[in-house]
């Protein structure tokens, strides 16, 4: 880290942690006196200068670690320097680099902020420092100004007195004013100018005097500005202030606070046009430089997330009925494999050669290209044509990256998801318009990337419903959100209830009662599948138990769901063995049912423990038994006691007479079934003759609507009891 100017501490000494916070900030203080007191024109000591920093020391440390963060405290700071006469050319830059080198050192706990915020902090807040010192200058020059104009029309005034007198000090203000002045005529002629402005010009007489004021225009200049001088010149306005641009005679450009003013004669008829001019071109230039940092990421050079909101909400914010937008948000990739393998380094120059290739994307001034995150591009088109547009665009961009990038010889191939949002303005604000291009753009990877798709309305609902559910998942279980179901497994050969199902329901305090396809699929994401699944067991184990203390023939068995993320974690054997413990329920009173997609291609590291459970005396259940496109051959060494049919495979036997086929498919199923010492359960029975038909054909127990829907316990006892009865 560089010191500024005038700064010459020893590292050893300057130890920002040696002490407590009152002597760091005094220590930055220290710093900043030596860094700017010989540019100052203060009639203050050096100790005396030192201790009127302080405070201002405080206040920028303040601020610094102020939740939330405000900058608007260096404006204060930035006017304190104007006020103690610190407004040598050189006071501004060593101040702001002082603060930039030594605040967030000397005066913020390590721990308070994350390096990234406090450097961001920092830069916010030299900004705001650099903002108050030139409004606090701007100020000042303005009243100097003021107080030369009324010097002016005094002199004017008592020249129809004394003209001799007059005249002289009249002179003597032009001439030995540090700011430009201009005289001319209610035409516009320049008539008489002082060599402060002809310094600020170039020095050269003949470029300013006997030219007409409207001849100065620039291509920057303020929109109305032209408006303003027309009225004075008219006397419709007394006077304007506005910061414009000039051309200097080498062809430079001189930026300048420009005050014009209408002197009027003693009858008060409007006579001449007063100019005061103070050069800002320093202050314009550090204006922009700060604010093309604050705007551009430093790595690319490309338009940062802050310019990118600022053009979004413009274009968003268009009242035109007629205005639209377009936006392509660009995701690389693979990225972080290129980082984790090759190095940050290696990444970072791709992304350079990537940000150049997007540049050449863009094909006019109503599009811009910003990089938003790490390895994340969005594309803004200004009212475009049509969505065709938009796409041509997104098209383009693909095009772009199609060609590998070569770094160092190594050739790197790039590809890229990106998601398309557009349409009218107004309609949306920013983030919205950010989040269905964020939701679209995975949409693009989910689909195998190197794609666009466009957002979906319905598409983004789901997704946002999805990561809602996703984080509030977490905290429901310990809220007690979940509850279980029961739905009975009933014996065809006499209708008999033998068991039940156990499934799993979340009572969501918004979304109402939530099915397992809800959630099950988000818990297995989240690895909260693993605690959700113990707590159905333990559950679903504890009613099973109940049920058999109260049983007046034979005991109740309960059907627990393993997902395939339980089936694969190490603990469940011991899990379900200390579970059946704890409850008191003998092994057999538990089957645990698994998909057969699930064991599609399992080799015996993930069948060992199925086969140390059904050792125990735990049934296994083949679920959706059909949908997996198994071998079934496989069937003899799986370690299952029951295949359950999927009902896509009964749907044919509601009604009379039933689908041949289906009739031969079950048959068939059955009959291997049996060979092989298997039990048949039929899920998805909705009438009594396809429950007759299931009879028939052999096979032993059922499940759905026709019998019951799932329900609360008591009423599977309830049944239970009926059938007993």
């Amino acid at each position: 880290m560089t010191r500024p100017p005038g700064e010459t501490g020893h590292p050893e000494r300057d130890d920002p942690d040696a002490d407590g916070p009152e002597s760091r900030l005094r220590r930055f203080a220290r710093i900043w006196s030596r860094a700017i007191y010989p540019a100052t024109a203060t009639s203050m000591t050096r100790a005396e200068f030192e201790e009127f920093l302080v405070p201002l020391a405080r206040q920028l440390r303040d601020a610094l670690a102020a939740r939330p963060f405000d900058p608007n405290p260096g404006v204060g700071v930035g006017e304190a320097l104007v006020a103690a006469h610190c407004t040598d050319p050189g006071s501004l830059p060593r101040s702001l680099g002082v603060v930039d080198a030594y605040l967030v050192l000397y005066c913020l706990p390590c721990e308070t902020l994350p390096a990234e915020e406090s450097r961001a902090r920092s830069v916010r807040l030299q900004h705001s420092i650099a903002a108050g010192f030139a409004q606090a200058l701007r100020e000042r020059t303005l009243g100097e100004q003021e107080a030369m104009s009324r010097a002016a029309l005094r002199a004017q005034a008592e020249a129809e007195k004394a003209l001799h007198t007059s005249e002289a000090r009249f002179r003597a203000v032009f001439e030995g004013a540090t700011v430009g002045i201009g005289i001319s005529d209610m035409d516009g002629n320049i008539l008489d100018v002082n060599d402060a402005l002809l310094r600020m010009f170039g020095g050269l007489e003949n470029h300013l005097r006997g030219r007409r004021v409207t001849e100065w225009a620039h291509p920057d200049d303020t929109p109305g500005v032209w408006n303003l001088q027309r009225e004075v010149a008219q006397g419709e306005r007394d006077h304007y202030r506005i910061d414009k641009p000039y051309y200097r005679t080498d062809g430079t450009v001189l930026w300048t606070d420009l005050t014009v003013s209408l002197l009027r004669d003693a009858a008060g008829d409007p006579q001449y046009m007063l100019a005061l001019m103070e050069d800002i071109t320093e202050r314009r230039l550090l204006h922009e430089q700060l604010r093309y940092e604050a705007t551009h990421d430093a790595l690319t050079g490309l338009p940062n997330r802050t310019l990118f909101f600022e053009r979004l909400e413009a274009a968003l914010g268009t009242r035109s009925g007629a205005a639209r937008f377009g936006l392509c948000y660009l995701d690389l990739d693979g990225f972080k494999a290129v980082n984790d393998s090759l190095g940050h380094a290696v990444g970072d120059q791709l992304l350079v050669a990537v940000a150049d290739r997007l540049q050449t994307c863009l094909t006019s001034e109503e599009q811009l290209i910003a990089r938003i995150g790490g390895d994340e591009f969005v594309a803004l088109i200004q009212d475009p044509a049509t969505q065709e547009d938009v796409t041509a665009l997104a098209r383009r961009i693909l095009g772009a990256l199609a060609e590998p990038v070569t770094l160092d010889g190594r050739e790197l191939p790039v590809r890229g998801s990106i998601g398309i949002v557009d349409g009218p303005a107004g309609e949306l604000g920013p983030a919205e318009v950010l989040r269905s291009a964020d939701i679209t753009m995975y949409r693009a990877k989910a689909a195998g990337g190197n794609r666009y798709e466009h957002a979906d309305p319905e598409a983004d609902v789901v997704a946002i419903t999805r990561h809602a559910l996703t984080t509030s998942l977490p905290m429901a279980l310990e809220r007690g959100e979940f509850f279980i179901e029961y739905q009975p497994l009933v014996r065809l050969s006499d209708g008999i209830v033998h068991g039940a199902e156990a499934l799993v329901r979340w009572c969501h305090p918004r979304c109402g009662v939530l099915g397992p396809d809800q959630f099950i699929p988000l818990a297995e994401d989240t690895g909260l599948i693993v605690p959700l699944g113990r707590w159905v067991l333990e559950e679903a184990v504890r009613q099973a138990r109940d049920w058999q203390f109260g049983a007046s023939r034979e005991p109740l068995r309960v059907n627990v769901n393993l997902s395939p993320f339980q089936l694969r974690h190490p603990g469940l054997v011991r899990d379900t063995v200390d579970v059946l413990k704890d409850a008191g329920l003998d092994p057999s009173g538990l089957c645990l049912e698994v998909t057969e997609s699930a064991l599609i291609g399992a080799d015996e590291s993930l069948l060992k423990p199925l086969r140390q459970l059904a050792d125990l005396g735990v049934d296994i259940a083949l679920d959706d038994f059909g949908t997996g496109y198994s071998n079934l051959s496989n069937l003899r060494r799986m370690p299952v006691s029951t295949l359950k049919l999927d009902r896509s495979f009964t749907r044919g036997m509601q009604q009379d007479p039933a689908d041949p086929i289906d009739i031969k498919i079950v048959e068939g199923v059955v009959s291997l079934a049996h060979t092989l010492d298997l039990a048949v359960t039929v899920e998805g029975v909705e009438t009594g003759t396809q429950a007759e038909h299931l009879r028939i054909l052999g096979c032993d127990t059922a499940q759905g609507w026709y019998y019951a829907r799932p329900g609360p316990p008591e009423r599977l006892h309830a049944l239970s009891l009926a059938d007993a009865s």
